[in-house]
């Protein structure tokens, strides 16, 4: 099976938020390998009013796993963690225990209606995640 690397953004603004994105990480180590990851970053909410603050962090891993498996995975581990709504789906953003954004996958270019690789908004967009990402694409 080919390895692919692939760049994740890990978010939570609820509860223990280190912790949170520490669960995540561990529960992705279980079926990826872990290369790289960023410091911890804090920063107010993006397309929505919230009092909690956001710990970002930025993570190199390796798969085998394909996009919309990743994509599958992570999702999975958002709803053990407690995560009640998807916003990608929703199109509604909320406070959230764990958010986990696949940013990009080796050099890929996909869009389906689940997935858009690589994520543009926070490539290019978000100031939070173009701090975090800057040392690692």
């Amino acid at each position: 099976m080919s390895q692919h690397k692939v760049v994740l953004l890990l978010g939570s603004n609820i509860g223990n938020q280190k912790n949170n994105i520490d669960i995540a990480l561990s529960k992705i180590s279980k079926v990826c390998s872990i290369l790289k990851k960023s410091e911890y970053l804090t920063s107010e909410p993006v397309e929505f009013a919230s009092c909690n603050i956001f710990c970002n962090i930025v993570t190199i891993i390796s798969t085998h796993l394909s996009p919309i498996q990743l994509l599958d995975y992570v999702k999975k581990i958002e709803i053990e963690m407690g995560r009640l709504t998807d916003s990608s789906a929703s199109k509604i953003y909320t406070d959230r225990i764990i958010d986990i954004d696949i940013v990009k996958y080796d050099e890929l270019k996909f869009v389906s209606e689940r997935l858009e690789i690589p994520h543009n908004k926070h490539l290019f967009e978000r100031e939070f995640s173009r701090i975090l990402l800057k040392e690692f694409i």
